[in-house]
């Protein structure tokens, strides 16, 4: 296909991390499909930290990858580290973080994108988005282009009139110095979308050759753990290592020596930033007790002597930085390669869309990644996916497909950014998941990718070896029914502290055993030898968790109620009697789908719900 063609069924703008989800999502379903991006040498770039995964993110990384997605493969085939983190924690929590080649990512995507049928990759800006009767029919780039289709999908990232601000510097660029886009955001709202300005920032790169490691403590990957995809075979092999370091009592005097400097203490930056990751400055004010703060030093690629200094971003001037970085541990004859900065960008609303994605009020319009106030990579990804899969939908005249909060990470994800909207950069936390012992990592396959394979996007090699390790757990969950008498695993529990008793157990009632691992009871029963460890573990959490798992079904039951509710599109909420005023403006403005997610928004009580109850069961009996 060539870029020269002037119709295409569907167009993504961007080709981030959203953008490219979305453009392979489409093109993989069959639609010609137009990605239309700044540069191609930014494709998939990672602007901040060279990682992907870490506490929740993992979650979503696998999620994506059990509906078909592209960035657990990538992640991957590039992976210079793998850790497992909060394993001193439950199950539910358990997070994959691996530390990316950036450079080699960017290739690996752009390489995947080059040979996807269907899929056409052009470096241009878009300047407008053309509609017509309320309806998506094209876009117009910079250079007078029009390409006509019948779906958009804007996954524009931090790009629209982005700012770079390092101390008294402002430069309207995008991340790391590439072109911004400057023309959407009119456009966005000429349409009727709301925008916002937010921002974040990175830290400084410093060279290899200058950091001082003898002073850090070296941090190495966990070994024999699972990868991000499922049709990843094997275990990950650790490439480098990242070294833990910290700041000291010297960084702290030089920061509040120089906040009338920072821009984020002198009034010049009023933009929202993210509250979860603040910068150095925030930190040393806002925890004015602590001595130190922890850092990691990273590798950026291994083709680069550049390293990350994660913990420690900052749009404090040149000067103050170079004095700022010197003062931490091992970093005292550091040379910085690049300047750590702030960047603002113009955002939208995220209540102005459904749970598909959609602009409510135009068909074909689909908004996704940190354009909808999300922040992060994996975040971004999750969204491109379903965007990129309902505009398929859209074009095929099919429903569209929206994950449930107990059906996902993903699910939760969306319906907080349409539902509750944000006033910050969004972050995905496991805290944020009511059901998240459902939502394990480890079983992101058997929750997805039956949705998965019926929306199209998972392929037969992938079913095929989901449909294998189904059997598989099916076996091993019938092996562990086996009853073992008292004198074979008397050896065995006094090994491992446990009391014997006279009864007969299963494999399953050892697993309930404090001291009894997967590992361990697998190592001491030959039955169990030939057996995946991998797939002894999952049966074994869900093993150990089964009371909890249960309780969590009942929630999950009672919630499902209130989502089959589904209220009327058209609904007069300004009208409904016994509706407090904020509940009536709330639910007029969001203009939720069901019950369930009226219930989520802020300011709707339980009393309103009831009333909307009261209200639904009179218009059925009309």
């Amino acid at each position: 296909m060539d870029a020269y063609r002037k119709q295409y069924d569907a167009i993504v703008i961007g080709a981030g991390h959203a953008g490219v989800e979305a453009a392979l999502a489409l093109a993989r379903l069959g639609h010609d499909t137009l990605c239309v991006t700044l540069s191609l040498d930014a494709i998939s770039f990672m602007a901040c930290n060279p990682s992907i995964g870490g506490t929740a993110k993992g979650h979503l990384v696998r999620e994506i990858d059990a509906l078909g997605g592209q960035m657990g493969l990538s992640a991957d085939a590039t992976l210079l580290q793998l850790r497992m983190l909060n394993l001193g924690k439950g199950a539910a929590v358990h997070s994959l973080r691996g530390q990316i080649d950036k450079i080699r990512y960017h290739h690996c995507v752009k390489r995947v994108l080059e040979d996807t049928p269907h899929l056409t990759l052009l470096q241009g800006e878009v300047a407008r988005i053309v509609t017509e009767n309320d309806r998506v029919c094209g876009v117009v780039t910079t250079t007078g282009q029009r390409f006509e289709c019948r779906a958009v999908v804007v996954a524009t990232g931090v790009y629209l009139n982005a700012e770079i601000i390092i101390g008294d510097h402002r430069q309207a660029v995008g991340p790391n110095g590439f072109s911004r886009a400057t023309h959407l955001t009119d456009c966005l709202q000429s349409l009727g979308i709301p925008m916002r300005r937010f921002k974040t920032g990175t830290p400084a790169r410093v060279d290899r050759k200058s950091i001082d490691f003898s002073q850090m403590q070296i941090q190495h990957g966990d070994e024999g753990l699972y990868p991000f995809s499922f049709m990843t075979p094997g275990t990950i092999e650790n490439r480098e290592p990242c070294w833990l370091t910290y700041t000291t009592e010297r960084t702290k005097e030089i920061i509040l020596a120089n906040l009338d400097r920072s821009p984020l203490y002198n009034g010049s930056i009023h933009s929202v930033g993210p509250r979860y990751c603040p910068s150095i400055e925030d930190k040393v004010v806002r925890f004015a007790d602590k001595q130190r703060h922890q850092l990691f030093v990273e590798p950026e690629s291994a083709w680069t002597d550049e390293m990350y200094i994660q913990g420690m971003s900052s749009s404090m001037p040149f000067d103050v930085q170079l004095e700022m970085y010197r003062s931490v541990i091992g970093l005292e004859r550091c040379k910085i390669m690049r300047y750590a900065y702030a960047i603002e960008y113009d955002c939208i609303d995220s209540l102005a869309l459904d749970a598909s994605l959609a602009v409510k009020h135009l068909g074909g319009l689909y908004l996704a990644g940190q354009l909808n106030g999300s922040s992060g990579y994996e975040e971004a990804a999750a969204q491109g996916l379903i965007a990129g899969l309902n505009a398929a939908r859209y074009l095929q005249e099919r429903p569209p497909i929206t994950l449930t909060r107990d059906s996902s990470y993903i699910g939760v994800l969306i319906d907080d950014l349409v539902t509750k909207g944000t006033n910050e950069p969004y972050r995905m936390m496991t805290a944020r998941a009511e059901h998240r012992l459902h939502l394990r990592q480890e079983n992101a396959d058997a929750r997805l990718t039956p949705i998965g394979r019926e929306v199209g996007l998972v392929d037969d090699a992938r079913w095929n070896a989901f449909c294998a390790k189904q059997d598989a757990m099916r076996e091993l969950s019938a092996l562990l029914d086996t009853r073992v008498p008292p004198r074979d695993y008397a050896p065995y529990f006094a090994s491992i502290d446990e009391p014997v008793t006279d009864n007969a157990l299963r494999y399953r009632d050892m697993l309930r055993r404090n001291n009894v691992t997967p590992e361990n009871l697998q190592a001491a029963f030959p039955p169990l030898q030939e057996t995946d460890l991998r797939l002894l573990r999952e049966c074994a959490t869900q093993i150990k968790y089964e009371g909890y798992l249960a309780k969590q079904d009942a929630a999950i039951e009672q919630n499902r109620k209130l989502e089959s509710k589904a209220l009327p599109a058209d609904a007069d909420y300004l009208s409904i009697a016994g509706l407090r005023l904020e509940a009536r403006q709330k639910l007029d403005r969001i203009r939720p789908a069901n019950l369930g997610q009226a219930s989520r928004i802020s300011g709707v009580s339980p009393a309103d719900i009831t009333v909307l109850l009261v209200w639904l069961s009179r218009k059925e009996r009309v």
